[in-house]
């Protein structure tokens, strides 16, 4: 059963289903909400932006909108869609915003392990979701807002457990870096060069890739493997040429975007996109 609650005045919405909504993206296509993918006691196994990923039991995947999502198999799962209306409109501090550690900060797609103790923990706070869900009065928004900032925060600690993240507030350089790759998604099809983000950072180009060598990417990097992500999402669920790419991501001229997609591919657009259709 999907528990929906939509706030009209702001277009806000926010959905708790289970493996059911998933059936939707048998097809493969992009989440539009920011996603919470739970597998409870059965693994789940989907295809994220072209890669095979399996959801071990116990563990919580998180989305943003713009990845491309496939349901392969997998049952015993609880879904968690909002969108920007919903929770990221609202100010929260940084680590716990649309731009934290669960979206735009994390190198990989982040996977939450739920220990026995955990696990409890987030049943309970399952529970009030749902009850929350089911009482509809002029602070439900507010409270299933709180919820999900509760969510997210238990989620980022745990993850930040995982990968050993240990940082001080606004000064450490996984603050700079999850900066950094939110203003890429905001501005990757038409700025391509380090400056720009430098600018918007308050930070010159060198400071930045000082930060960043410390911790293995390079700000260039990021910019072009967020350019060559968008083009391989484009030439596997589009109809569109390597021209119409070059151009939606910002090149005039489609030959510079073919040299850097082989860069990182060992492959050409047009060729990638032959290896594509031979395996479908």
């Amino acid at each position: 059963m999907t528990h929906t609650f939509k706030e009209f005045s702001t277009n806000a919405i926010f959905n708790i289903g289970n493996e059911n909504d998933l059936l939707p993206f048998q097809k493969a296509k992009q989440c539009e909400f920011y996603t919470f993918i739970w597998a409870k006691s059965e693994a789940i196994n989907l295809i994220i932006d072209s890669v095979p990923l399996t959801i071990q039991p116990h563990s919580i995947l998180a989305l943003t909108p713009i990845q491309y999502l496939q349901y392969i198999d997998g049952s015993d799962a609880i879904v968690y869609q909002f969108n920007r209306e919903f929770y990221c409109i609202k100010d929260h501090d940084q680590e716990v915003s649309c731009a934290g550690i669960l979206f735009f900060g994390n190198t990989n797609i982040p996977i939450i392990h739920l220990d026995a103790v955990e696990q409890q923990k987030f049943i309970t706070l399952h529970d009030v979701f749902i009850d929350e869900l089911e009482t509809e009065d002029n602070i439900q928004a507010e409270m299933l807002r709180m919820l999900m900032a509760r969510f997210i925060i238990k989620s980022t600690r745990l993850l930040k457990a995982k990968e050993g993240i240990s940082e001080t507030p606004k000064s450490s350089k996984v603050d700079l870096l999850r900066e950094f790759n939110f203003l890429v998604e905001q501005h990757f099809k038409t700025e391509h060069s380090v400056a720009f983000y430098a600018d918007k950072l308050f930070k010159s180009p060198k400071t930045l890739s000082n930060n960043f060598a410390k911790l293995n990417r390079s700000p260039l990097q990021i910019i072009h493997q967020r350019i060559v992500l968008e083009t391989q999402r484009q030439l596997s669920y589009t109809d569109k040429t390597a021209k119409e790419i070059a151009y939606d991501i910002g090149y005039e001229d489609a030959s510079h975007l073919s040299r850097l997609f082989k860069k990182y591919t060992s492959l050409s657009p047009s060729d990638y996109k032959k290896r594509l259709n031979s395996l479908s």
